[in-house]
């Protein structure tokens, strides 16, 4: 069911190379992209429209949701599911607000410099949709971009079958307090935020997970300068469990379902350097994917992206696991090993430790947002936070003592580069009446 790679013995420089690549190069996701951009950008709502009713197979006369519909929305859902979706959403803002910094000042010598973190004007975020609703994922891109200040915030949600955006999803975004939602999916979705339509204002951030065309859009109109997209590539899901003799097979088994369910193109790893560990997870997978509703999701995302590690000790499989660079990294294991595991590693959208720490509690309600980095770009981004939607600002303040102090060595620096006008402005002002 998972692809077996024995890693026992590999020297350390030889690892990487005993791997699978992290993504597969492939030009048809770059090139449908770009027609789709292409298209929007030039043709708006008319566009919009075509694309949909062609990916989506619904023909969708105007993309706003009205505003009243989500309120609506909100007290039709089922009361258990509102309890937690405001107790989620709790969580969230709670967690997001420890990070807002406050503005700061800095002096030296006359100079003063005050920072500020000044949010965006607009932001937009993508939520997927097809396989399954993602309610928590209104909840994990809109409240940080609303607790770092954001003044607006749109949402694009692919429509269903009928046309609309799912009742449980205009729920969320009631509970967000999203100012405005539209019923477009796919990397036309993208286009429009960027690009802006007859019915969609441009945005300056757009956020959100998707599948490889959505995360390949906003890579294309960030590349242009177009808006500010996090760094870190947010495709399909990904998931890592490291487990020893101390774990329960069964729950190590459906960790690694949980990410795959999500659907193909994503990757779902087991590691262990315990042979029977890794037969009993192995049966208790057969067991469990062929019970689950989602089996051909499942089954999809192993027979591309499914392997199984036999390391030789917790050293090793960290050493994998920072290879792999995954969305999700859960150890479940002893004490002493998981610690040995947790310290080693350097690439990791998330971890989750124990055996009561499953990766689906983040995807919900543990606080950060689970917009995290996959396609092995945990090696230099990180998961969704304030500051993505916020950029530094600096207020420089000098007196005149200040300037006479610093003044010479900016007019040599400027001289050395032949900027003659830099040097001047600051040597009119010296020279000038005090």
């Amino acid at each position: 069911m998972l692809t077996r790679l024995d890693l026992r013995g590999v020297p350390a420089a030889d690892l990487g190379s005993r791997l699978p690549p992290t993504v597969a190069e492939d030009e048809g996701p770059r090139a449908a992209v770009r027609d789709v951009l292409d298209a929007v950008r030039s043709g708006g709502d008319a566009a919009v429209r075509e694309l949909t009713a062609r990916f989506d197979g619904v023909d969708v006369a105007t993309t706003r949701v009205p505003p009243e519909a989500a309120a609506a929305a909100l007290e039709a859902v089922d009361p258990e599911v509102r309890a937690a979706l405001e107790a989620a959403a709790a969580g969230i803002e709670d967690f997001h607000r420890h990070q807002v910094r406050p503005p700061s000042t800095y002096t030296r010598d006359g100079i003063t410099v005050t920072g500020r973190a000044q949010p965006v004007d607009r932001a937009g975020c993508y939520v997927p949709g097809g396989r399954a609703l993602y309610p928590s994922t209104v909840l994990m891109t809109a409240i940080p971009a609303l607790v770092a200040g954001v003044p607006e915030v749109a949402l694009c949600v692919p429509p269903g079958p009928d046309g609309e955006v799912p009742g449980l999803t205009l729920a969320a975004a009631a509970v967000a307090g999203v100012d405005e939602v539209h019923r477009i999916g796919g990397a036309q979705a993208v286009a429009a935020l960027a690009y802006g339509t007859e019915s969609v204002a441009p945005v300056d951030v757009i956020v959100g997970p998707g599948n490889v065309y959505v995360a390949e859009a906003k890579r294309q109109v960030a590349g242009e300068g177009r808006v500010g997209v996090p760094s870190a590539f947010a495709g399909p899901s990904e998931v890592i469990v490291v487990a020893d003799a101390s774990a329960d097979p069964a729950l190590a088994a459906v960790d690694v379902i949980l990410q795959a369910e999500h659907g193909p193109g994503g990757r779902a790893w087991f590691i262990t350097w315990d042979d029977d560990v890794a037969a009993a997870v192995e049966a208790e997978l057969v067991t469990q994917v062929a019970a689950s509703p989602r089996r051909d999701d499942v089954e999809a995302t192993f027979a591309a992206g499914g392997y199984l590690a036999l390391v030789a000790d917790p050293a090793q499989a960290a050493a994998v696991a920072n290879l792999v660079a995954p969305e999700h990294l859960e150890v479940i294991c002893t004490d002493e090993a998981a610690e040995a595991v947790v310290g080693a590693v350097r690439h990791a959208g998330a971890v989750f430790v124990g055996p009561w720490a499953p990766a689906s509690v983040g995807d919900y309600l543990a606080g950060p947002s689970h917009v995290l980095p996959t396609a092995g770009t945990a090696r230099f981004g990180s998961a969704l936070t304030v500051a993505d939607f916020t950029k530094d600002i600096h207020v420089v303040t000098l007196d005149r003592d200040a300037l006479v102090a610093v003044g010479p060595h900016v007019v040599a620096l400027a001289e050395a580069e032949g900027l003659a006008a830099h040097a001047d402005s600051v040597r009119r002002r010296l020279e000038a009446p005090s």
